[in-house]
């Protein structure tokens, strides 16, 4: 059965996580508390998501939110290329990110979409992936060097987002302004505090702007509603718990804001695609 892969157990004091893999058989489905973003090189094999198995090819870009989960099938020489970035790291050092619009698109707003389950799957084109590739076996040497390089991980890194985002298809480039602050500051309160009863008029008065508007603003720049970003980020926060805690499921929801367990179980399966039973026995079963 499948387990759920743990940034502390994984990540060595930095911030980010990579290597090039080879693939002749299968990866079993497997969750992260982290962000991960694979491309795919050469060879062949099938993705797997709670949405089903698909063909995998050259240029593809599978980007996993913390709780997602996935797996690979039939691989045959199939390279995927792996770079990791800590949920602890993206709501402090590299919370910068966010404020690029082109990488808000790729880590933030694509995967964090209604019916994606934390999962979204973009191509690029094969020059592209053939270089991030090489960058993110690059960003893997100099994290396995024999002495810490803070500046050049976090050069190689922003190389490598880079590189995927000028290589998307051109059908897929929508022009973003940048954020606006009335967004950039709720998400900052919705994720301090998921856990509260936020209501969107509350949110709209904090910042001073019509709850309509707001929720414009919000489709505009996180394609979400307020309070359906705030339903992503207490799925991710718990299914951080229901991998690291022994709190019953129950109480799980109520930590994270949903009190009604029923209500919990339902909204938690429609955004990770597994009961929180069900993620929690596929979390624990590796270990």
């Amino acid at each position: 059965m499948p387990d759920t892969l743990h940034e502390h157990a994984l990540f060595a004091g930095d911030p980010v996580l990579a290597g090039v893999h080879h693939l002749e058989v299968g990866v079993e489905p497997h969750a992260h508390d982290f962000l991960e973003i694979a491309v795919i090189g050469a060879g062949r094999g099938r993705h797997l998501t709670s949405r089903g198995a698909h063909p995998l090819w050259r240029g593809q870009v599978i980007v996993l939110r913390p709780g997602a989960w996935h797996g690979f099938r039939d691989c045959a020489g199939l390279t995927v290329a792996n770079c990791c970035l800590s949920a602890q790291a993206l709501r402090g050092e590299l919370a910068a990110l966010y404020d690029i619009p082109m990488l808000r698109r790729l880590l933030w707003i694509d995967p964090v979409a209604s019916g994606t389950h934390g999962v979204a799957v973009t191509t690029v084109d094969p020059a592209a992936a053939d270089e991030a590739v090489a960058e993110i076996g690059l960003l893997g040497r100099d994290l396995g060097g024999d002495r810490r390089r803070p500046g050049r991980v976090l050069g190689r890194l922003v190389t490598v987002l880079g590189v995927l985002a000028d290589g998307r298809e051109p059908e897929r480039e929508t022009p973003e302004p940048a954020v606006h602050p009335a967004v950039a500051a709720t998400v900052a309160r919705l994720e301090a505090d998921p856990a509260h009863p936020w209501r969107l008029d509350d949110l709209a008065r904090a910042v001073s702007v019509d709850p309509a508007h707001l929720g414009r603003l919000f489709r505009r720049h996180v394609g979400l509603t307020p309070l359906g970003f705030l339903a992503r980020v207490r799925a991710e926060r718990a299914a951080t718990l229901l991998a690291h805690s022994a709190l019953p499921t129950a109480r799980v929801g109520a930590a994270v804001g949903w009190d009604d367990p029923t209500y919990f179980a339902r909204r938690f399966r429609a955004l990770a695609g597994l009961t929180p039973t069900e993620y929690r026995r596929r979390s624990r079963a590796g270990r």
